[in-house]
């Protein structure tokens, strides 16, 4: 059992709870609380410091991320995403289970589960069905914040797992790569304002909402399920795949999914919709509404 997780990208609440009633958090398997919302509604660090995982440590993706750039939540250099995770006590010889504590089930953890794939760090799952399942199913949570030993990660990017801008602006009329949008199929289509921003999508983009890969419960689908998905939506699995969304978050839903499925190069359009509305130009701005502009 105690390396089932390593060949895997999702860890069952059951498979966890064992580890830490065995007490092997610690070096070899760090816990991650990688939650995020929006200010106004909930305090990811706050509700952290008041109920977590046992022996988790909190992942703040508005720390983790490159400050400098005017867009929400774009990769750290290899350096500062080195010494962060270092800080938390993950070393490249661990394992690392991330969750979030999104109603749904699973939000902003595949997020942090691709940044550490594309840094090159492969021992890492998602737990299935986030903390929500994890309380429901009565496994143990704590107050008490560990202090973990600070640890050496060395990070390489693996650029072929991200696509920036301009290699978005040449697909468009190559079609290198298939391109799948996670966001709301209002969003998609540009009927729905998104947190403000007008909508709309990538020309050749196909529209598969995040959460048709989750049940009801806040479970990943089972492949079958997932694959079933993706070829209703025709989307080859043995062609290249490029997800982008809103801000590059639940992108990572579709990267995790494919994963799921046995394709392990999904890159992620790290600037995703809130760069393409700010620098493509008008006719790469796919909407059903009539802009003013």
């Amino acid at each position: 059992m105690a390396r089932q997780g390593l060949s895997r990208a999702l860890v069952t609440a059951s498979w966890l709870a064992e580890a830490v009633r065995a007490g092997r958090v610690g070096a070899g398997l760090r816990v991650l609380d990688a939650s995020w919302y929006p200010p106004k509604e909930r305090n990811a660090r706050q509700e952290f410091k008041e109920r977590h995982i046992p022996g988790a440590s909190f992942f703040d993706i508005e720390e983790c991320r490159d400050k400098s750039s005017p867009y929400d939540f774009m990769l750290p250099s290899e350096s500062q995403f080195a010494d962060y995770v270092g800080g938390l006590g993950v070393s490249n010889d661990t394992h690392v289970v991330v969750y979030d504590g999104d109603e749904v089930g699973t939000f902003y953890a595949p997020r942090a589960w691709w940044m550490f794939r594309a840094f090159g760090h492969k021992d890492v799952s998602v737990l299935n069905g986030g903390f929500k399942n994890w309380v429901k199913e009565g496994h143990p949570v704590t107050a008490e914040v560990t202090q973990p030993t600070p640890a050496v990660f060395k990070a390489r990017l693996n650029r072929a797992l991200v696509k920036t801008f301009d290699e978005m602006v040449q697909n468009v009329s190559s079609l290198k790569f298939q391109v799948v949008d996670s966001r709301p199929e209002g969003r998609f289509r540009g009927t729905e304002l998104d947190q403000g921003l007008e909508s709309g999508h990538i020309p050749g983009a196909v529209n598969i909402p995040f959460h048709s890969f989750l049940s009801e419960t806040g479970h990943e689908k089972s492949i079958e399920e997932i694959q079933e998905i993706f070829r209703e939506k025709k989307v080859d699995l043995s062609k290249p795949l490029t997800a982008t969304c809103r801000k590059g978050v639940t992108a990572c839903q579709i990267a995790l999914a494919a994963f799921l499925c046995g394709k392990r190069d999904v890159a992620v359009y790290d600037g995703s919709w809130s760069e393409w509305f700010h620098r493509a130009p008008p006719h790469y701005k796919v909407s059903e509404v009539k802009r003013s502009k």
